[in-house]
């Protein structure tokens, strides 16, 4: 049977995979419309896309556009097949009911 990943559980952190996942694999989301999108703060999606970022599920890119520092969020190929890992496991719970 396949695993929960622990990392993705984690409800906002489950809910950023679902909004990148839906992306095209060439396809990125910055960080303002990805914080209204979830409503949570600056902060607390920043410490979720930190989580997220050191188990190599996304990839982070800071640039600059018209002079003002610009984040962008992108789910990784790994990140991509963890989630459906993932998504996969929790339809197997559901099933068992």
């Amino acid at each position: 049977m396949s695993e929960l990943n622990e990392t993705i559980h984690q409800p906002i952190r489950l809910r950023i995979m679902a909004a990148l996942v839906t992306l095209a694999s060439d396809e990125e989301m910055d960080f303002t419309t990805l914080r209204k999108l979830l409503e949570v703060t600056d902060g607390n999606l920043g410490a979720h896309l930190r989580k997220l970022e050191e188990a190599g599920y996304i990839a982070v890119t800071k640039t600059f556009v018209e002079r003002k520092p610009r984040t962008y969020v992108a789910v990784t190929p790994a990140g991509r097949q963890v989630f459906n890992q993932h998504v996969a496991a929790l339809e197997k719970i559901l099933k068992r009911k």
